[in-house]
């Protein structure tokens, strides 16, 4: 009876507990890793999508080519500038076009300085509405910037917190913080969001910060507002079309990008895949010497057992029956590591999660456990630790009962 068999494999596994533990030691390691890394991917892009629907199906983005999914105007081969947006605005099918700047600047509170960036702030009120809408921005103290403010700053929820903004001293409305050798009166506090940007901005009036960073024209990133029931695909081709002729360039040799939410998510999943299969192939060396470790354990198994397996024969089992015990043990041997990898896997990414978000204000590092990654890292250890013991259970399988008998170790 299969049971019977399984009953047997158990029991041989637990009278070698110390060398069953050690072999197991690289199914879990590898499986460990595996969970903790595909469980946080999963769930930093769930988060991701989460946080570009908030942001709507209605919008474009345009930066300068090179600076790609992330902070925008970090190391741009093109730019784009004021010109752009008074172009864009004349395009059919747009109704809004929103600049923002984001500078890396030093900021000075409490006699810490800490370099970081800024955030531009529209100077127009319909404008700041957009954004305001697109993030849902909510203020946990004070108010937002208003038409006439100049040096006035909105901190995120993480600045304003004196163990996490690097000032040692909590920052509330109406302090005063130095912004690029400028005082700036904090009038605002924005509310906990758990995207790093939010959380972490030092949000100014648009002309301040050009004069902050003498730049006059140019813009990190434009957001386009499309018109209702307008085809984004065909809007983001006529102001690439417009930009291109603008500038002179040819199709293919643009130095900006327009994109849409959809093409959006597609740059972030490509590079959260290629980060994650990355890992996981580090991950499963691990796996690779955790099936070597169960292949020698077997072998060893097999010449301890050789006298056993002749007993065995002599009474009636067949060669099937021995070969089955042998695979059946290798099997158990991947799936306990499995099942300990999978525990803890989850118990790490959760410690990621939990330390993320205590410690950093990360709340977009959720750890995510589909029901198809548990049984999927069940599976494929008991499959590496089946597959590892195929060779030492065919070897016990061909022993013949009477020189099995005659065998010393």
């Amino acid at each position: 009876m299969i049971s019977d068999l399984f009953k047997l494999s158990f029991r041989n596994l637990q009278n070698r507990k110390l060398r069953s533990w050690l072999t197991m030691l690289g199914i879990f390691v590898g499986i460990a890793a595996v969970v903790a890394l595909i469980s946080l991917s999963q769930g930093l892009q769930a988060a991701i999508f989460e946080q570009f629907a908030d942001l709507g199906t209605d919008k474009l983005v345009v930066q300068g080519k090179g600076s790609g999914f992330g902070p925008p105007g970090l190391g741009a081969v093109g730019e784009v500038t004021k010109d752009d947006v008074e172009l864009i605005e004349k395009i059919s099918g747009v109704e809004q076009v929103v600049g923002r700047m984001l500078e890396p600047t030093t900021v000075e509170f409490n006699d810490k300085e800490v370099y970081t960036f800024v955030i531009s702030s529209p100077d127009k009120e319909e404008d700041r509405k957009l954004v305001e809408k697109a993030f849902n921005v909510e203020y946990e103290q004070g108010r937002g910037l208003r038409d006439g403010d100049k040096y006035k700053v909105v901190i995120g929820y993480t600045n304003s917190l004196e163990d996490r903004n690097g000032f040692e001293k909590e920052i509330v409305v109406g302090e005063k913080i130095d912004i690029e050798g400028k005082d700036f009166e904090v009038v605002g506090v924005l509310e906990k969001t758990g995207q790093f940007t939010t959380d972490g901005a030092f949000i100014v009036p648009e002309e301040v910060l050009r004069d902050l960073v003498d730049k006059e024209e140019t813009y990190s990133v434009l957001a386009v507002q499309a018109r209702p029931n307008v085809d984004l695909d065909e809007l983001a081709l006529k102001i690439e079309k417009e930009m291109r002729k603008d500038r002179n360039q040819d199709e293919g040799e643009e130095d900006f990008t327009v994109q849409t939410p959809g093409q959006l998510l597609e740059t972030a999943s490509s590079i959260l895949n290629i980060v994650t299969a990355v890992l996981i192939g580090i991950a499963a060396i691990s796996l690779l010497v955790g099936g070597i470790g169960i292949t020698n354990t077997m072998y060893t198994s097999v010449l301890q057992r050789t006298k056993e397996i002749g007993i065995m024969k002599s009474i009636g089992a067949k060669n099937i029956d021995i070969r089955n015990i042998f695979l059946i043990e290798s099997g158990l041997l991947g799936f306990v590591g499995g099942a300990i990898g999978v525990f803890l896997g989850a118990s790490a990414a959760k410690l990621v999660e939990v330390v993320a978000s205590t410690q950093f204000g990360l709340d977009i590092l959720k750890a995510h456990f589909p029901w198809y990654l548990i049984f999927g890292a069940l599976a494929f250890s008991f499959l590496v630790g089946t597959i590892s013991g195929v060779t030492p259970a065919k070897q016990a399988a061909k022993l013949s009962p009477v020189d099995a008998l005659r065998f010393k170790l």
